[in-house]
Formats: C-alpha cells, sequence, structure tokens
C-alpha cells in the first residue's frame, strides 16, 4: 500500500488538517538508524529527544552493543523504521488520544502489518515508576497510515511501546517517552513478590531469572482458594506476559508454552512462559489473563542473580522473537 509518490501529499494534506503534520514533516526521505544507550539512567532516556527527528547522544564505538543484540523498546529507530508521536506531551486523565505512526525507511508512514497474536500492533503504556501499565490496540487508518488509541494518564514520565511486524519485515519493538503534565508523586520502589492479587484472583509465580540463563516461569490463578481450569484465549494464549528491567525499561521477549486448542495446553490454572534476561537487577513483569470474559492484570517484581557477564544489551534478546501476546 506504499506508494510514497501519491501518499506523500495525500498525508500531508490530511496531517495538516488534524494538525498532526509532526508525524511526516521532518521524517520524509530514509530513516537513518539511530542507537539509544541502553545504560542511560531512567531519568535521561528518552530526555531531550525529538521523537520525529531522533537523535540520541553519542557513545564511544566500542561500548555500543551491536543493534541486533539490544533488547526491545530502548530504540525509537531500529532497522529503518522509527515511532512518531503526534505529541510528546499530553495532558493527565481517562481517555487521552495518543497519536502515532510507524515510518518505514522510506520515511512514510506504514501501512502494512502482519498479525501476529491477533492483532497489528500491540501497544504498552507504563509510567517510568513502573505504575498505570496498560496494554491496548490502537485502531490504524490504512489511508493515512496513522494509529489512534485512548490511554489512562496520570502525571509523570510514560514510557510507550509499539511491538510489531512490518509485512516482509522482521518483529521491532520500539520505545519512546511521552510526558503527562500535572503534579507527580513518584511510587515508591517495591519488594520483590512472587504473589498478585486483583478483582479477587490470587496469582502465585514460580521460578527463577538468572542472567545469561534460559527460565521457565510458571504463574498460576486461582481465586477463593480454588484453582481456575477454565482460562479464556487472550491474544492467542491463556495469558501474556511482559517483563520489563528496572532502570531502563528494556523490554524482553517472553514466549508462552504451548497454543489454546493444540490438544495438549490446558486452560489453567498454570500458565508457562520462557524467557532470558541479559543482565542482573530487577525486572517488573505484567500477567494479563482473561477469565469470565474480563482481562486483569497482575504485576509482580522479581530480582534476577547473574556472574556480572551479562550487560545491558548483551546476549540475544533483540527484535528478533516476539513476546508472549
Amino acid at each position: 500500500m506504499n506508494t510514497p509518490a501519491k501518499l506523500t501529499g495525500f498525508v500531508a494534506a490530511v496531517a495538516a488538517v488534524f494538525g498532526i503534520a509532526l508525524l511526516v514533516g521532518a521524517t520524509v526521505g530514509p530513516v537513518e538508524e539511530q542507537t539509544e544507550d541502553p545504560t542511560a539512567s531512567a531519568h535521561d532516556a528518552g530526555h531531550g529527544e525529538d521523537t520525529a527527528t531522533g537523535s540520541a547522544a553519542e557513545t564511544p564505538a566500542a561500548e555500543t552493543p551491536a543493534v541486533e543484540d539490544i533488547p526491545g523498546g530502548l530504540m525509537t529507530y531500529r532497522n529503518g523504521y522509527a515511532l512518531a508521536l503526534a505529541e510528546t506531551n499530553l495532558e493527565s486523565g481517562e481517555g487521552r488520544n495518543l497519536t502515532f505512526a510507524i515510518n518505514g525507511p522510506d520515511g512514510m508512514p506504514v501501512t502494512d502489518f502482519d498479525v501476529t497474536h491477533d492483532k497489528e500492533l500491540h501497544l504498552i503504556a507504563v509510567r517510568r515508576d513502573f505504575t498505570g501499565f496498560q496494554h491496548v490496540h490502537p485502531v490504524l487508518d490504512e489511508i493515512t497510515g496513522i494509529w489512534s488509541v485512548d490511554v489512562d494518564l496520570t502525571p509523570g514520565t510514560w514510557r510507550v511501546f509499539t511491538d510489531f511486524t512490518p509485512t516482509g519485515g522482521e518483529p521491532l519493538t520500539l520505545g519512546t517517552d511521552l510526558a503527562v503534565a500535572g503534579e507527580f508523586v513518584p511510587a515508591a520502589p517495591e519488594a520483590d513478590n512472587r504473589t498478585a492479587t486483583v478483582d479477587g484472583y490470587e496469582v502465585a509465580l514460580e521460578g527463577d531469572l538468572s542472567s545469561g540463563n534460559d527460565a521457565m516461569l510458571t504463574l498460576t490463578v486461582s481465586k477463593g482458594g480454588q484453582p481456575i481450569t477454565d482460562l479464556q484465549p487472550y491474544l492467542g494464549a491463556y495469558g501474556h506476559l511482559v517483563a520489563l528491567r528496572g532502570g531502563d525499561l528494556a523490554y524482553l521477549h517472553v514466549h508462552p508454552d504451548g497454543t489454546p486448542g493444540d490438544g495438549t495446553t490446558r486452560p489453567g490454572p498454570e500458565v508457562v512462559f520462557h524467557t532470558s534476561v541479559p543482565s542482573a537487577g530487577t525486572y517488573h513483569l505484567y500477567l494479563d489473563f482473561q477469565h469470565d470474559g474480563v482481562v486483569r492484570t497482575a504485576a509482580f517484581n522479581l530480582t534476577a542473580g547473574g556472574t556480572g557477564e551479562g550487560q545491558p544489551g548483551s546476549g540475544a534478546h533483540g527484535d528478533h522473537s516476539h513476546s508472549g501476546r
């Protein structure tokens, strides 16, 4: 569907009418690959960066990991694709409209995406103190390439992740920061927890994380002391798990074990995931599961040990594989 000569003028006209010229203006033309510093602090990551043009502080080449080895979500630009928000500042409140485009190597909004786990694009929004987690699915205008979705925002700095596969390309997770106006009171850091309660459901997590090693995580869902054995499929699995690294919010790929209807995967109470982490440190995990027609989210914190060999960006944790959606 990308016909740059015809689409450029049309998109520009539409953008002008709706006030979203930021999405295509400065990015028409080939997009240069940019690498965000994966060791940047939570305060610095994404700050002072123009999401339409995307400049990042230079680091010595010897200290910069290969692009394919950098975890997902740390980069606004990757493999020629760019995440461009229409606005990088929004007011706080419920149902705030978030509008953006995924610009391709030609600088134009991409309109062709593969369906992965029931959706063409998955958007994760979380405040940088790991509160307010949301997993939503924007709607694409196939003519303009503009995505839009409503999100609930509290004051502070948010990280927005887009997880998608452009048709003919590789799976990608791009991330950028969003500033939300208002008085900001950061949440206090939470200790490790292996149990979570949400709407009367109890979820227990078993398994350990260790840098550079594969891990199996088992999450068991119950209610009132009784195991839930009739979980409903959600995005092609009986659960969806997002893992974010403390500090820089690196987005790690987590793979579900089995598929609903495959004859062997049971609909609970256990949901099994596989992952590995590139470094020691704290990881924040969010499990989405569906029961009685409602999707709920249980949150956990785990500390990963290691020998110190794993460093931010080390290991095969780029965008070559898909998260457990």
